[in-house]
């Protein structure tokens, strides 16, 4: 891929359109169909608005038929449950919570998947099957949830910006291993709002009763088979519900 081959030093350039890809604002209306470009799909769906768990179900679309691989993947998500997110679709009805920053929901509604990234080096995150444009995290790596910053909600190298603008910001280089195998979701993005919520990733757990800060978590093995599965000619789509409202848009959207 191309990143792979011309280097880390041309990702951050190109990562931001990448994020950016096919997110809009916040629709108001329900999507009638997924993109005919999609071929993965990712759902996860709660219990409810207030959850913290949920389960993970992928998907391939083969004829025009949404095929389930493997099995159901127990996940955490925000620590808050979820919130309607700014992405390619969602249906807001009076009285829905919203995502905004710092909130502790998770996004809900339907999000490109627009990179990887980890703690390896380009050629062992290809040995390891990445599927998506990679970028490895080094100490200088953050994501930028300062909402006055021009960068909020991007990934940048600090050595990057010849004046940073930012006062707060998620490292990527995690001590606790999170973020070793990881995937960008690709919420508030197109441009971004400030305050509407930023860097929201599908990582590893800390565990499975530790919810999140608003990132979508799972045990590592299953980490590593999402990343290795995953594939950007297949234009993956995640579909993030509490449950009755992925039985209320199931027809609508088209989903399994």
């Amino acid at each position: 891929m191309f990143f792979r081959m011309h280097g880390q030093w041309k990702f951050l350039s190109a990562l931001a359109a990448i994020v950016c890809a096919g997110c809009g604002g916040l629709p108001r209306e329900p999507a009638p169909w997924l993109p005919s470009d999609t071929r993965q799909l990712l759902t996860v769906v709660s219990p409810g608005w207030e959850a913290t768990t949920a389960e993970l179900t992928r998907y391939e679309r083969r004829d025009q038929t949404w095929i389930q691989v493997g099995s159901r993947i127990p996940v955490q998500v925000g620590r808050s449950g979820m919130g309607w997110g700014r992405g390619i679709a969602a249906d807001v009805r009076a009285g829905d919570p919203l995502k905004k920053e710092g909130d502790g929901r998770a996004p809900a509604g339907a999000f490109r998947l627009s990179a990887a990234f980890g703690y390896a080096f380009p050629d062992q995150a290809a040995a390891a099957g990445a599927g998506l444009p990679y970028m490895q995290a080094t100490p200088e790596l953050e994501c930028v949830d300062d909402a006055g910053s021009v960068h909020y909600n991007r990934l940048v190298r600090r050595s990057g910006v010849p004046i940073p603008d930012w006062n707060s910001s998620e490292q990527m280089l995690r001590q606790d291993g999170q973020y070793r195998w990881g995937v960008v979701v690709a919420h508030n993005s197109d441009p971004p709002v400030p305050g509407a919520g930023s860097c929201i990733f599908l990582h590893i757990w800390e565990g499975p009763s530790a919810a999140t800060s608003g990132c979508t978590a799972m045990a590592e093995a299953d980490m590593r088979q999402l990343f290795a599965w995953l594939d950007d000619a297949a234009k993956p789509l995640l579909v993030q519900l509490p449950d009755l409202e992925y039985q209320r848009l199931r027809e609508a959207w088209r989903l399994p």
